[in-house]
């Protein structure tokens, strides 16, 4: 029987190459999207002719209700999960913070990290031995902009990962005696869409010569530390932070 993955935001980026390379390692994998159905269905379809098993589901992570019913969801047309991808994030225009208003910062905050706690639960929920379950693993993507703090640009997005880092951190020791690990990869200048949604689609060239290997990264080389962690190749790692940077 295969195990069950479940990615959020996995239509694009990141969560696309882990949701892809997972299917290729035997996952069944759930792909969770909010907005880009078609990119999600269109990945599905992907996977399922390389020979994969994968579904869609559309859900905002920062609502309640709806990760609850993605749980239910996946739990009926899947079964219980064994992985989960804590991908799901957002950005928004490049600013200092003296400019940025609550409704901004509720909106990062409600996504990357009450969505990622809400995710967190419920997979607990299922994968913990207290509640009958096999154990599983969870692994939450953070930022370099953790560490770095991203100034003049997205301190609120780099103040929500640090959230994240501390939440790897101590739900790994909160459930390893329960069969779950929990760990963190924190991803440094990707190629991803997401930094047009900052304003800056070409920020990765900008900056890349700040990076010791003079390069920026790929969301397969994100995918691969993800799938490593979530192994048996990783059995005995737990509330570790892996830093996919190029040595920034």
């Amino acid at each position: 029987m295969r195990d069950i993955i479940l990615i959020t935001g996995g239509s694009g980026g990141i969560g696309a190459a882990t949701a892809f390379l997972a299917a290729r390692r035997g996952y069944t994998v759930c792909i969770n999207y909010l907005r880009n159905r078609g990119a999600a269905e269109a990945l599905v379809e992907q996977i399922r002719r390389d020979g994969g098993d994968a579904i869609a589901i559309g859900a905002d992570i920062s609502l309640e209700a709806d990760v609850q019913r993605l749980f239910e969801t996946i739990d009926e047309s899947l079964g219980r999960i064994t992985a989960l991808v804590n991908n799901a994030g957002i950005l928004e225009a490049q600013m200092r913070v003296e400019e940025m208003d609550a409704d901004r910062l509720r909106r990062i905050f409600a996504t990357n990290v009450i969505g990622s706690f809400l995710c967190a639960r419920q997979a607990v929920r299922r994968m913990s031995a207290k509640h009958g379950g096999a154990g599983g693993a969870i692994v939450n993507v953070s930022s370099a902009a953790s560490r770095i703090g991203a100034p003049g640009e997205y301190v609120d997005y780099a103040a929500s990962k640090g959230a994240i880092d501390t939440m790897t951190v101590g739900l790994a020791r909160e459930v390893a005696a329960e069969g779950i690990r929990v760990n963190a990869v924190r991803p440094g200048l990707i190629y991803t869409d997401i930094h047009a949604s900052g304003g800056e689609p070409q920020r990765i060239d900008r900056l890349k010569d700040s990076i010791p290997m003079r390069r920026g990264g790929w969301p397969d080389e994100v995918a691969n530390a993800i799938l490593w962690l979530l192994s048996d190749q990783a059995s005995y790692v737990n509330g570790a932070i892996v830093d996919v940077t190029g040595g920034r």
